[in-house]
């Protein structure tokens, strides 16, 4: 569901940066206002959750991967724009360290997987636990709000890539960036997600959050505060499971790289060209393309990937929450 740079247009990039903004503004005084100082660095708890479900990849048919992303998870852990805040600096260590996600589309990705993906399972939760009153509806909130909320990102991406060759063609009618039309993109995305990845999401939703209701019911949005060692013995567990998530081959559809776009295939037929925006486009080289390390295996690479971005999801928040506590203090003794 990561969006690579080049198959959206400039335009529609920047439409989809300048949208995040007032989003991204609002979350940060919404969490200022609303999040405990002494709650800050669980938001990067929720950017370690969420960047590791994401590296888990499941295979798809056509050859095909996709991925969980816990964005109702975290919203219903922290609340939503925590969850929005969370999920964005995980997006940002995925596209600045990995490449994992353009950093041209990074407004494009976190409109669907920080802001759409959180609000609308957090909303679609809410709503049926209003009517179901029990510890089942609950359950069964959290599944919907997971499936519906993925799934309602996926269809987002679809229309990006989809609507982008109605719009910007070349002179001969080629696309210059995603070549794909809605009749193609929708379904190719969409299918998937319905059938695999959102129960997969809405399956690993509901039992991380049982766990974390178990062990630490203070973490859950607007209880108690307290630290339980279980929440990290659980991201440690993470970490060391990530190399499962190379056991599903193949890219993800909608990122291929240049020379593999024109080998896929639509209707039937091999796209056979690279449209002059993805040739020409914008290029950045990651720090560790791919989640992987020169000299190292696959699997090391890997493991090295996920501990460097649970570290610094949790580092990140940590210091925002540490010098929030002193600006505090410095009000205190003002006063």
């Amino acid at each position: 569901m990561h969006i690579p740079d080049n198959y959206l247009s400039p335009s529609t990039s920047i439409m989809m940066g300048a949208t995040m903004i007032p989003i991204w503004t609002i979350a940060i005084k919404k969490v200022k206002a609303e999040v405990p100082k002494t709650k800050l660095p669980l938001l990067g708890v929720g950017a370690a959750f969420t960047f590791l479900l994401m590296m888990f990849n499941v295979p798809l048919p056509g050859g095909t991967t996709g991925h969980a992303v816990g964005g109702t998870l975290i919203a219903l852990l922290l609340g939503p724009y925590a969850a929005c805040l969370s999920i964005t600096i995980a997006l940002l260590i995925q596209a600045l360290l990995f490449g994992d996600g353009g950093i041209l589309a990074f407004g494009a990705n976190c409109f669907n997987m920080a802001f759409l993906l959180p609000f609308a399972g957090y909303f679609i939760f809410q709503f049926i636990k209003s009517k179901a009153k029990t510890e089942k509806g609950e359950y069964f909130g959290i599944a919907a709000g997971s499936y519906l909320g993925l799934n309602l990102a996926a269809l987002c991406v679809a229309v990006e890539f989809g609507i982008q060759p109605l719009l910007f063609t070349d002179a001969r009618g080629q696309p210059l960036y995603s070549p794909y039309p809605l009749s193609v993109a929708i379904p190719a995305i969409t299918i998937p997600h319905l059938l695999v990845v959102g129960i997969v999401e809405a399956l690993v939703s509901v039992e991380i959050y049982k766990f974390i209701k178990r062990v630490s019911p203070d973490m859950i949005h607007k209880e108690t505060i307290k630290q339980s060692r279980a929440i990290y013995a659980l991201i440690v567990a993470l970490i060391c499971l990530t190399p499962l998530g190379l056991l599903a081959t193949g890219t993800a559809w909608g990122e291929w790289d240049k020379e593999e776009i024109q080998n896929t295939v639509a209707n039937g037929k091999a796209l056979g060209y690279i449209p002059a925006g993805l040739k020409n486009g914008f290029s950045f080289e990651a720090i560790m393309p791919d989640y992987k390390i020169a000299g190292l295996s696959d699997a090391t690479g890997y493991l090295l990937s996920a501990v460097a971005g649970v570290a610094i999801s949790i580092i990140a928040f940590k210091i925002i929450g540490s010098l929030k506590k002193r600006r505090s203090a410095k009000d205190e003794r003002d006063t």
